[in-house]
């Protein structure tokens, strides 16, 4: 299997990100510029945090009007796997791959801590690996993960069990806890706190490995058993 993780001007986040799909899962990762042509021969897309553009406009604004972010559309239509976690989160909401938006953290500080979540849905291609309602430690590091949406979109992601992740003490305000959702095909997540930050115990939790290794068993049961 093979990752491409996403590099914008601003990310900080993709090193680890590629670590923890290269090192830690070990799959094959490559940084993709974000002037690349295409996503063809890739996998499974991983967009990670930071600052693209430097947060200008909005938090993912300008990133999700990039040339990248059409071949991610693309591809999440052909039902290729997309990770966006924290700036990769926002990215997908301002380009329209995933409902709602982010505000600005309730106490309008930048938060950076673990935090405990809970596993909502764990039949998806992301989190099969975890037990229903299975309590994980991962950190979030964010100025603006306050998720909101109106009350129709979110009858809607409860009907449709789109809610992955919630905090179990909401530290930013988020509307019903949300942590992460998944689109309605299933194969597009965003999430606030960072798996790739929590892939071996010597940094705090190995929680966020169980993600990535949900990706790589579905990938396994979809293409090489089925070869």
């Amino acid at each position: 299997m093979k990752f491409a993780v996403i590099v914008f001007p601003g990310s900080n986040c993709d090193r680890d990100m590629y670590y923890a799909a290269k090192d830690a899962l070990g799959a094959e990762a490559e940084l993709v510029w974000y002037q690349t042509a295409n996503l063809e021969n890739y996998d499974a897309i991983l967009i990670p945090g930071g600052f693209s553009y430097g947060d200008y406009l909005r938090t993912g604004a300008i990133a999700s009007t990039s040339h990248i972010v059409n071949e991610i559309k693309q591809q999440a239509e052909r039902g290729t796997p997309v990770l966006g976690v924290c700036n990769g989160f926002q990215i997908l909401l301002e380009a329209g791959l995933l409902p709602g938006a982010m505000l600005r953290n309730k106490n309008l500080k930048f938060m950076c801590h673990f935090e405990e979540l809970i596993v909502e849905n764990s039949n998806t291609m992301f989190t099969s690996a975890y037990e229903s309602k299975q309590m994980i430690s991962l950190p979030i590091a964010h100025g603006e993960g306050n998720y909101y949406c109106d009350d129709a979109t979110l009858d809607q992601l409860k009907e449709n069990n789109q809610i992955v992740f919630t905090y179990a003490s909401n530290p930013n305000g988020s509307i019903n806890d949300i942590a992460g959702i998944i689109n309605e095909a299933g194969n597009v997540l965003g999430m606030m706190p960072h798996p790739e930050r929590a892939v071996e115990s010597l940094l705090g939790s190995a929680d966020g490995l169980e993600l990535f290794k949900s990706v790589l068993n579905n990938w396994r049961e979809t293409y090489v058993a089925g070869a």
